[in-house]
């Protein structure tokens, strides 16, 4: 694009094919605008941030000092008991980390072979057998 000035008349410039255009900018201000605008356009552009997507880190607690086995199963495992070992700690209690996305989760502890609602959920539920799980937000 080519730019001509008009001697006398300050910020006003004619460009070819696109007739007169109004400034009352100086030229060293029009410039600037120019070259942000450039710099703007080749920055990389990011999607908004968004929780969809993501996962948390969520912890699970299970309080069964005298058990021998204690496993977690959930929606997001597909229920399989055996894919997710708790972690027997000195205190009697087991603990695993699960990251899960944003939204509700159904899942319920298998202690020594017994299913186990967890008195510290964020609330209780039904899973596709009809049967009372546990429920956990994550945001």
């Amino acid at each position: 694009m080519q730019m001509r000035s008009q001697p006398g008349i300050s910020g006003v410039s004619l460009r070819k094919g696109l007739g007169m255009s109004l400034s009352t900018d100086s030229p060293a201000v029009q410039k600037a605008r120019l070259d942000a605008s450039v710099n703007r356009s080749q920055q990389p552009q990011y999607p908004p941030r968004s929780a969809r997507g993501m996962t948390k880190p969520v912890n699970f607690y299970c309080a069964a000092p005298r058990a021998k086995s204690v496993y977690l199963a959930g929606d997001f495992n597909a229920w399989d008991f055996r894919s997710l070992p708790m972690e027997r700690r000195v205190d009697g209690w087991w603990f695993r980390q699960v990251p899960l996305p944003h939204g509700h989760h159904r899942y319920r502890f298998l202690v020594d072979g017994k299913p186990v609602l967890d008195p510290q959920a964020t609330g209780v539920a039904r899973n596709e057998r009809n049967e009372e799980v546990s429920l956990v937000a994550v945001s």
